[in-house]
């Protein structure tokens, strides 16, 4: 069997322990040749591949990034300049190639796509990929470990910057509809004030939180998800832009905060973005097991000839579930673990 790898949507630490895990396992039990898709949907779409064997991963285990390449590309809409469908041309290409089965590694729009093309008759696993944790049928996700770690040393060193200048620092985190790296970054690093997109904040109550704890005469920390916004307030945090998948590209709720709480409290603030450093970098060791153990079962899955499913973490164990669970609906931060953190979310 003739095996396809992709990983597709935004690159995330963990993504080469992956694929490493896949090939070497895939290879050296069941006797799989591999073949590697560069650029997520765009290497099928275009017939696009690198050659991908043990030698080809050795090494790659602590490195961020994927060795494939990555990108936001969506054959269900680009059919690539043919006037024929994306998924058509999936399938010759495929046909073409010799490659039986795919492998495709990524969030929910990257197996929104592999779910598709699981309909229309193309065998394909799922491994789930995201830092912000949001995916439901999984406990967690790697890259997110990775991503807290990263946002929670921010916080630890701009709380010096933030008491020394006696300044408020505002800490914009990734996280589009869900707050997890938010609340877990956050909370880990003694933040003051955690905003997250299940929750509409008020900006008032926020300004009342910050003033409160310069009166103890320590400077406010605030760590506010991208994708959070305030109720009740007429303003716009979007680029006005939209990606492959139609997602609205987010920007600025960051500065807006630093600059309302200047002017409602007086006092000095500074933001900071985290962006991309959080995606960056080598992984954590819990994300390199996970990812690994990912790996691992999801070429078992291939050689069982499980189609249409994904591996997820479930407890302490790697299960397998419909590839259509994994993109019915996000995995949202509950209300229950808002009091269970005694955080102020506004």
């Amino acid at each position: 069997m003739r095996v396809g790898v992709l990983t597709g949507g935004g690159d995330c630490p963990g993504l080469n322990a992956v694929i490493r895990a896949v090939v070497r396992r895939g290879a050296q039990e069941f006797g799989l040749e591999f073949v590697g898709f560069r650029d997520g949907w765009r290497g099928p779409l275009e017939a696009d591949t690198m050659p991908l064997d043990v030698n080809a991963v050795r090494g790659i285990l602590p490195r961020g990034g994927t060795i494939l390449g990555s990108s936001r590309t969506n054959p269900l809409k680009d059919s690539g300049g043919s006037g024929r469908s994306g998924i058509a041309r999936i399938k010759d290409n495929l046909a073409g190639l010799g490659v039986d089965a795919l492998i495709a590694i990524g969030g929910e729009d990257t197996l929104g796509v592999a779910t598709r093309l699981y309909a229309e008759g193309i065998p394909v696993v799922g491994v789930p990929k995201t830092i912000d944790n949001d995916l439901g049928a999984t406990d967690y996700t790697f890259g997110f470990d990775t991503a807290v770690n990263i946002a929670m040393e921010a916080i630890d060193r701009l709380h010096t910057t933030a008491e020394s200048h006696h300044r408020a620092l505002i800490v914009e985190v990734m996280g589009r509809h869900a707050g997890w790296i938010a609340l877990h970054a956050g909370l880990a690093g003694g933040a003051n004030v955690i905003l997250i997109p299940e929750r509409p904040f008020d900006m008032d109550k926020v300004a009342g939180y910050v003033e409160h704890r310069f009166q103890t005469r320590y400077a406010p920390i605030v760590v506010v998800a991208e994708g959070a916004h305030p109720a009740n307030e007429d303003i716009s945090l979007t680029t006005g832009s939209l990606d492959a998948f139609g997602h609205v590209r987010l920007g600025g709720i960051g500065q807006l905060l630093a600059a309302e709480i200047e002017k409602r409290t007086g006092k000095e603030a500074r933001c900071t973005v985290l962006g991309h450093i959080q995606r960056g970098g080598t992984p954590t060791a819990y994300d390199r097991v996970l990812a690994t153990r990912f790996g691992v079962h999801a070429v078992g899955a291939v050689h069982d000839e499980a189609w249409g499913s994904m591996v997820a973490l479930r407890g302490n164990d790697i299960i397998r579930v419909p590839l259509a669970e994994a993109t019915r609906e996000l995995k949202l931060v509950p209300p229950e673990r808002y009091a269970e953190a005694e955080v102020f979310f506004g």
